[in-house]
């Protein structure tokens, strides 16, 4: 067992709290919906990032790099000042959803570089401009160009140009669970001298002034400290921590409070303010600190001028161990920054390599394993404490006047009983800096590689009663909690689930039966909400997809009417196919469980029937004559028709795909019997089973919402690099779209679909997420899953054209296996050493300090595979690690 492993094995124990302390500030709180107390539900606007650096936070605090104990109570991260920006560099900068032509976007270049799963070592590098911020311009321009135009990013502004910048390193290495070493490096990059300022900051999260100035903590400095300064760090539960920092920074007190005079006009609640320290230094208002080195924010300012090629850095330790009774003792040593310091840096990071050899294939090239590295660093730091009581957010604060009216019927209104206090997997901290219940369950796929047991905790904690509604949805996403992302929690359950079993050499039954019995609850919820006619077809409106769709399918449909959504029942029919093989392994020690699972054996009958017609008694969401799966739009005369889009919609019925052996049915008598009864007595079941395969003990079941000849037909369009197959994955857009977009003329409005491979040039759904034409990760990985369990059934006898019409026959595991290949060759380099991820950004593709710096996108350009979207949604982006780790990577 590695050391990190060890330590993970410790915390599941009980017997250190590793992940106590972990990345779990925010890249962005302004501009969220907690912190929104508007009227009309307007979170860009009501909390801009004009007003972040004075307004004290509500619901959770921001940093860059930053650090927080899980609660975040306490917070630590560095701000940085060039001398020439108008503002503090205190959080990250980015446009708004209305100042952005493709929707909201951080304007800034940082990387995650590494991390452990119990935070022991981590790393992120942020790059600063020497010259000053280009805050104006990167709103102007965005608010010039179009939808048809691409972003205009921050590398676009010419501020890097002549390496005038510094990179700035960000490390922390635990000593114990409670003694944090911080290394913080600035490298000067260009060819002169430059000043920096850095100002490694600690504050309170501000929970005082909403409801009770009682429990107020507080900060002071520790005096007669011999080469060292000290600050105090008392919370309100009279838990102490050091903040202990290298050499004689002058050290900065204020307050964590509202700047209400500078934002609003009107006076002050107290003396000092969150903005003092950007007071003090750019204003030069020296009556901004607290001269009494008191408050419940500071900061210890380092002054420099860094030379050409040049670095300076300063070390800082927060700890819980008091330094004037520890300093002769571990894990303080004989003095904070004696060469043990450097010392437990070396171990963390060779601790961390230890670990990820596990998990880099021999096949891997070094380009592969760093990949797969930065892709799980991503990921960890992706952790946020999130904070969110809905009922007090609605009716607001004692310490505050009462929310307006409006509030009270308003966005998430129906979930009063949401009460979020946990350390959550976000998909991305700065662009979706809240959870989405679906990027969740992919998360935890990955996650479950390297930490099965947070990605566990992540999946039961969704179901749990402070998130799930009592009627048995779960949130889909701050946003609109009310909104219906696809149902994979239970996919995500079953493969953690196997993965750890794998991994680890265990299979936790109390896990899997735990979310098994709270998912019966949320299927029940989708059976009774979105089949409202009871004919086992699905609406199920959003499901993630954005803008897939004619119309925006979250909405009231402007032609009236209603959507049959070939995808939404074909989510459905991946539930019960995963409730079914969960039931099926529960029912090996419990035979109570043969029973559900006969259930969902039933319902997955019906759905496929329906699904297919078949019996001509559905609803028929496959056109005979495309040889397709399509949406059906019924309207109010009764007419229905196919809605022709050739896209991701149609291809979600491959994910609805499992096989029952016959040793596995004679070691369940009741479940077999009450399959055969179901066979006998319903008789269009059988003709939705595939029993062509045998094996030494019999007849082998498929259970697929695609039979053998659909697949094949689905496959041809799916593996035509015409249609959906790109060098880089499969498009969520067919490219035969391109040249005939699709149109519907009604009502005298016109509604039309064209391929758009790059961002989106609609508005429909806010415009920043595109599904029409882009690779998506998960849905990629769900695509090779699916091949995977139809070879495993089917066999080396089924194979078909890769791509099709080439004549090259290859098998439905070879087919996965080039296309897991094809996404990780989005971020691999080439035989040009380019990687297809950074597309035409030179920086990225041959400057000796960015070529190794992987972005991990919300999505991926179907052409050249360029990386769209959020940059750093490593969330479900860090799938391409899975891959990695079950594949590996060749060298070209």
């Amino acid at each position: 067992m590695t050391r990190e492993a060890q330590r993970l094995e410790d915390l599941r124990l009980g017997k250190a709290q590793w992940r106590h302390w972990g990345p779990y500030l925010s890249e962005r709180q302004w501009g969220t919906v907690r912190e929104d107390y508007s009227s009309n539900g307007t979170a860009w606007e009501y909390f801009p990032h004009d007003h972040s650096r004075s307004r004290a936070y509500r619901w959770g605090e921001d940093g860059i790099g930053g650090i927080s104990d899980s609660h975040q109570h306490i917070c630590f991260a560095p701000a940085f000042w060039n001398r020439r920006d108008p503002i503090l560099k205190e959080r990250l900068f980015g446009l708004t959803g209305h100042e952005g032509n493709h929707g909201e976007d951080v304007k800034e270049c940082y990387f995650y570089l590494d991390a452990t799963p119990t935070h022991s070592y981590l790393k992120m590098l942020y790059k600063y401009p020497q010259s000053e911020f280009p805050y104006a311009r990167l709103v102007s321009e965005n608010g010039r160009r179009t939808k048809a135009d691409p972003e205009f990013e921050l590398l676009d502004t010419g501020v890097f140009d002549g390496n005038r910048y510094f990179d700035i390193f960000v490390e922390y290495a635990k000593a114990t669970a409670g003694d944090i070493l911080i290394r913080v490096t600035a490298w000067n990059r260009g060819s002169d001298s430059a000043p920096l300022d850095l100002l490694p900051t600690i504050w309170f999260r501000n929970t005082w002034s909403w409801r009770d100035e009682t429990q107020r903590p507080k900060l002071w400095r520790v005096r007669d400290q011999l080469g060292y300064e000290c600050i105090r760090v008392q919370a309100a539960d009279d838990v102490q921590h050091w903040l202990i920092a290298e050499g004689t920074p002058k050290l900065l007190f204020t307050d964590n409070e509202t700047n209400f005079k500078r934002l609003f006009g009107v006076e002050n609640r107290a003396t000092y303010l969150k903005d003092a320290f950007h007071d003090y230094l750019i204003a030069e208002n020296e009556s901004a600190v607290n001269p009494d080195e008191t408050g419940t924010k500071a900061a210890a300012l380092y002054r420099f001028e860094i030379p050409a090629g040049g670095s300076s850095t300063v070390q800082l330790r927060l700890t819980d161990q008091n330094p004037d009774v520890a300093l002769s003792q571990p894990p303080l040593g004989q003095a904070p920054f004696s060469e043990v310091f450097d010392e437990v840096f070396r171990a963390r990071i060779a601790e961390a390599d230890e670990f990820y050899a596990q998990y880099a294939s021999r096949k891997m090239t070094d380009d592969a394993r760093q990949v797969q590295r930065q892709a799980f660093a991503g990921l960890l730091w992706s952790q946020q404490s999130y904070h969110y009581d809905v009922d007090a957010w609605l009716h607001g604060d004692p310490a505050f006047p009462g929310c307006p009216a409006e509030r009270k019927k308003g966005r998430n209104y129906r979930w009063k009983h949401f009460h979020a206090a946990d350390v959550l997997s976000m998909p991305d901290k700065w662009e979706y800096p809240w959870f989405a219940s679906w990027d969740a369950a992919f998360h935890c796929v990955a996650l479950a590689v390297i930490d099965p047991e947070f990605a566990k905790e992540q999946l039961i904690l969704l179901l749990r009663e402070w998130y799930m509604h009592p009627n048995g949805q779960l949130p889909a996403y701050e946003w609109a909690f009310d909104d219906v992302n696809p149902p994979v929690h239970a996919w995500a359950a079953w493969r953690v689930y196997k993965i750890e079993k794998r991994v680890r050499g265990r299979a936790d039954r109390g896990f899997l039966e735990r979310v098994f019995q709270k998912l019966l609850i949320n299927f029940t919820w989708w059976v009774n909400r979105k089949d409202p006619d009871g004919l086992n077809v699905f609406e199920g409106g959003f499901l993630g997809l954005d803008n897939v769709g004619v119309f925006d399918r979250s909405a009231s449909l402007p032609t009236g009417g209603h959507l049959e959504q070939a995808d939404g029942t074909s989510w459905m029919g991946t539930y019960c196919l995963n409730m079914l093989a969960m039931a099926l392994e529960l029912s090996r020690e419990d035979r109570v469980y043969g029973s559900v699972a006969s259930k969902f054996f039933e319902h997955f009958i019906y759905i496929t029937q329906a699904m297919n017609d078949l019996g001509g008694e559905g609803i028929a969401l496959w056109d005979e004559e495309d040889g397709f799966y399509y949406d059906v739009l019924h309207l109010p005369d009764g007419s229905q028709s196919f809605l022709k889009v050739r896209s991701m919609v149609g291809l979600a019925p491959l994910f609805a795909v499992e096989t029952l052996e016959p040793e596995m049915l004679v070691n369940l008598p009741h479940f077999r019997e009450r399959v055969q009864w179901f066979l006998e007595n319903v008789p269009a079941a059988s003709r939705h089973l595939d029993m062509s395969q045998k094996s030494p003990n019999g007849h082998r079941q498929l259970l697929s919402l695609v039979n053998r000849e659909r697949l094949l037909r689905v496959l041809s369009y799916m593996l035509d690099e015409k249609e959906f197959l790109s060098p880089y994955g499969i498009r969520s857009l067919s490219r035969f779209h391109l040249d005939h977009p699709y149109t519907l003329c009604m009502m005298g409005n016109e509604y039309r679909v064209d391929y758009e491979p790059a961002e989106s040039r609609t508005g429909t759904f806010g415009g920043n997420s595109n599904w029409r034409g882009p690779i998506w990760f998960p849905m990629n990985f769900l695509i090779i899953e699916s091949l995977q369990r139809f070879h495993y059934y089917f066999g080396d006898e089924l194979r078909v054209d890769f791509p099709t019409g080439s004549g090259r026959k290859l098998t439905l595991w070879q087919i996965a296996a080039e296309l897991s290949m094809s996404l990780s060759s989005i971020f691999l380099r080439d035989k040009n050493g380019r990687r297809a991820v950074c597309g035409s950004i030179e920086q990225l593709q041959s400057d000796p300090y960015w070529r190794n710096l992987v972005l991990f996108f919300e999505y991926f350009h179907g052409e050249s595979g360029a990386g769209l979207g959020a940059s750093h949604q490593t969330g479900w982006t860090a799938l391409v690690a899975k891959l990695l780790e079950q594949s590996g990577a060749h060298a070209s």
